[in-house]
């Protein structure tokens, strides 16, 4: 049974494809087209998806959509009416386009579906509520036979968060918070008032967090949210704009901070770092509330995350750290991206009733779900792009890789099936030396063309990360935060521990500095020779020539860019930043042999994120 999946409309389109409750392929559509967090209809992707597992669109059994179009136009009528007249002005905006386009959402599908079948039978178009397919995404494809899910994200049709139970095949939501109160939405308020970018500098805010202080979290807790001892919550509405507005907060909340809205250009100051410390502070709180509240509830002893806000890595670390669960697990594509893979598991599992089979493993496969070259392929696409390069053997194209990292060179890695979700786990990614005290630096302004507040995570092999981290837990996929072991640390003199906020960054705290954050803390990725063979590879050669068994890994992009999908992106970001060395497959390119002409003008290509 072939069963796809499809995310589209909102942001991150994506498709995923499960054969028989196995997933064979994922992919977002922005790794395609090349456009940041795309929301079209994924056209590219559903191509790939069919292509790799050797079908047209006549071999699907089903096509399922991840949420319930008609629910949420209801709670966006709902929420005018309730409203009015206030909010007029967002209402002439989007009314007429939900009654033009929206509002008919599967004739739009299928019309969209009949390009890749003429004939394509309506009947086998599903629709899955947008929770329940994030719920899926995370059980279903998790290691457990039983676990309670926590989904936590900006909004669905309705649900903000909801507490659902998984066993076996069934899964059921048992508990919902409904919008306009919701976690994920007032995170993104203060990323907009600190002068990120809503649904995509959220990282930004947690990244910006330890350089600050929580001084404004009793605050929030005091005006913004009333957050129960069970985990239960509001948002006092009277501050924000989102319902009916055009922006997330009003004056009201300028005016409770004291500061009005930071504009992205305007320079970040030690107000805006204390008022990322203390939204984090309290989402932190909250979170914990939450999976303190549903361990109680289920009594089990698993947990699995999925929505947006599971991508907040260091309030997981908070939740694994706090003991209310013993197993934890998280989707790695946890926002509206991995609802794909959702809504085809929860179409099989529920709506067809078929068996799922867990066998200690989750289903994810490493998330290298994407498309994939061959070596032959690799070579004949870079030689039409004019790159030059040399084709090593493997043991001799690791050693060249891992010489080049340990003498501080910044490397573009390229191989095998490229990563489902926003994070590059040894796939489509950026590495360094993590022991360099300017890596960090040079990786941010040079080759990412980003903010040099921005922290850098570390690939550890799995088998090490024990002597280097303080984490009780795999981290596959880059989602949970742990600190760097106390016997790792430097020794900081007085002024060193005096200083303030962004005067932090360029102190060494640790053996491995480009990869400690300034609260000693590090985005872990484990790196399992089952999953990754030849990133192990890899990381088992540097740590031969170093001692040291972790690397920096980065996304293969700069700022504004969705994450390289093919060689030819490969090569154009290659020449486009102040990378030294690619390599793609068994290709090995330095960049002082490149064509000069080729070189591209990439800081300003894409637009800032």
């Amino acid at each position: 049974m072939r069963i796809l999946g499809i995310s589209a409309f909102y942001h991150d389109s994506a498709a995923a494809l499960i054969e028989d409750g196995r997933i064979t392929a994922a992919a977002q559509e922005e790794r395609f087209t090349r456009k940041k967090h795309d929301s079209a209809f994924p056209h590219n992707a559903i191509t790939y998806c069919l292509a790799e597992a050797g079908i047209t669109a006549d071999g699907l059994d089903h096509v399922v959509f991840y949420d319930k179009p008609f629910l949420k136009f209801e709670r966006l009528l709902e929420t005018y009416i309730a409203l009015a007249p206030r909010g007029f002005g967002s209402f002439k905006m989007s009314i007429p386009l939900w009654l033009r386009e929206k509002l008919f959402q599967k004739s739009l599908l299928r019309d969209e579906l009949k390009s890749f079948a003429e004939d394509f039978d309506s009947s086998r178009l599903l629709f899955c509520e947008h929770h329940l397919s994030h719920a899926a995404s995370a059980f279903y494809p998790s290691p457990f036979e039983s676990a309670a899910v926590l989904t936590m994200d900006g909004v669905g049709e309705w649900a903000t968060t909801s507490a659902a139970m998984g066993d076996g095949n069934r899964l059921e939501i048992f508990q919902e918070i409904h919008f306009p109160h919701s976690l994920g939405l007032l995170y993104s308020a203060a990323t907009y008032y600190t002068g990120f970018k809503v649904n995509s500098g959220e990282y930004k805010v947690m990244g910006l967090a330890p350089y600050g202080e929580p001084k404004y979290a009793k605050l929030i807790l005091d005006h913004l949210i009333d957050l129960k001892s069970d985990g239960s919550f509001r948002l006092d509405m009277s501050y924000f704009d989102y319902c009916t507005g055009f922006t997330m907060t009003n004056d009201r909340f300028a005016e409770l901070f004291g500061q009005p809205v930071r504009s992205p250009d305007q320079l970040l100051t030690q107000f805006h770092m204390d008022v990322a410390a203390s939204i984090q502070s309290v989402l932190d709180e909250a979170v914990l509330r939450l999976t303190r509240s549903l361990a109680r509830q289920t009594g089990s002893r698993n947990l699995c995350l999925a929505g947006g806000v599971a991508l907040n890595c260091v309030a997981n670390g908070k939740v694994l750290r706090d003991g209310s669960f013993d197993n934890i697990w998280i989707q790695p594509a946890a926002g509206d991206a991995g609802g794909a893979v959702g809504a085809s598991l929860a179409a099989y599992h529920i709506f067809k009733g078929q068996p799922r089979k867990p066998n200690g493993a989750d289903g994810m496969s490493g998330s290298y779900l994407g498309p994939g070259f061959a070596q032959a392929e690799i070579e004949r696409r870079l030689a039409a792009v004019g790159a030059r390069f040399a084709v090593l053997g493997e043991a001799a194209m690791i050693d060249a890789t891992a010489q080049a990292l340990a003498n501080e060179k910044a490397v573009g890695w390229f191989q095998g099936r490229m990563e489902f979700g926003p994070r590059s786990l040894g796939a489509r990614s950026i590495l360094g030396d993590p022991r360099s005290p300017g890596m960090q630096k040079n990786l941010n302004l040079k080759v990412k063309f980003r903010e040099s507040f921005r922290p850098f995570a570390p690939a550890v092999l799995r088998e090490d990360i024990s002597d280097w981290f303080d984490l009780g837990s795999d981290s596959p996929y880059m989602l949970i935060v742990g600190d760097v072991r106390q016997d790792k640390h430097r020794q900081m003199s007085p002024d060193e521990q005096a200083l303030f906020g962004i005067d932090k960054l360029n102190v060494a705290r640790s053996e491995i500095p480009a990869v400690t954050h300034v609260d000693y803390s590090a985005r872990i990725q484990t790196v399992h020779r089952e999953t990754n063979p030849r990133f192990h590879q890899l990381l088992s050669r540097f740590k031969e020539l170093t001692g040291c068994p972790v690397l920096v890994n980065t996304s293969f992009n700069v700022r504004g860019e969705p994450i390289v999908c093919t060689p030819e992106d490969a090569f154009r970001c290659f020449m486009g930043n102040e990378l030294d060395l690619l390599v793609v497959g068994n290709c090995v390119l330095w960049k002082s042999e490149q064509d000069a002409a080729l070189k591209q003008e990439y800081s300003s290509a894409f637009e800032l994120d």
